[in-house]
């Protein structure tokens, strides 16, 4: 049994006008599968897709107050593609963001309702990843979250020391994830999480009693009675596991 890392859930007080936003930073399109809800994903692509992380803009009352603890890092092709996508996502709405990054060569940015992410400059790693590089997770034990993470998902550890980890679909395609130490300790509920989701025909709650061993908690985030179950990974960061599919 394994779990894929398909999607990211992402709050947001107007999910309609920031799922619209990271469409077009991505050059993807919109769906909705209900109010307040915007699913983020390229036209005509198969779901689930693992060279895909789609995006699934939730609706939520509150506005986002501390810095992300999961953010986007976008790739470019060139010193020229970099400058073109910051400018073009400058005149979607995006802002500069000052997270004490100094003079580096990628360009940090905000989304309209304030999530961080990044535009990186090109990098040979990153050249086939699509128009997303990497989740990058803030933590205080990467080599911790590597191997919770490594054991709940069917993707492949790529590096880990004591300040970062990588790992990437076993099929090798498609964004990174990413566990970078950061001495912040996480605050609150997490405005960006993961979505798991069992393969069609594994057990859904097998599938959470094997997530449980490895270190997940039954997490209560106000979710009600729903067909899935939400936990939270060693350090405490919220994620769902969706039914099979």
């Amino acid at each position: 049994m394994a779990a894929r890392l398909i999607q990211i859930a992402m709050k947001a007080r107007d999910d309609s006008s920031l799922g619209r936003f990271w469409a077009d930073a991505l050059g993807w399109g919109t769906d909705s599968e209900g109010p307040g809800v915007t699913n983020v994903a390229p036209d005509g692509g198969a779901y689930p897709d693992p060279a895909v992380l789609f995006i699934d803009v939730l609706r939520v009352p509150d506005a986002k107050t501390v810095k992300n603890r999961l953010h986007i890092d976008l790739a470019t092709t060139s010193p020229a593609h970099q400058a073109d996508l910051v400018a073009r996502l400058r005149e979607l709405g995006a802002t500069p963001a000052d997270i004490g990054q100094g003079d580096v060569p990628w360009t940090v940015l905000a989304d309209p309702e304030g999530n961080e992410f990044c535009v990186l400059e090109p990098r040979e790693i990153y050249r086939d990843t699509g128009p997303i590089a990497a989740l990058v997770v803030d933590c205080a034990d990467p080599r911790a979250m590597a191997r919770f993470w490594d054991e709940a998902m069917d993707w492949t550890l790529h590096e880990v020391t004591d300040d970062h980890a990588r790992l990437r679909s076993a099929e090798g395609v498609g964004p990174y994830l990413e566990f970078v130490r950061t001495p912040d300790v996480k605050t609150g509920l997490n405005r960006i999480h993961f979505d798991l989701r069992p393969y069609a025909g594994d057990d859904h709650a097998a599938e959470g009693d094997r997530l449980r061993a490895l270190g997940a908690t039954d997490t209560d985030i106000g979710q009600g009675d729903v067909p899935w179950t939400v936990l939270s990974d060693p350090e405490g960061n919220e994620f769902c596991l969706l039914t099979p599919r």
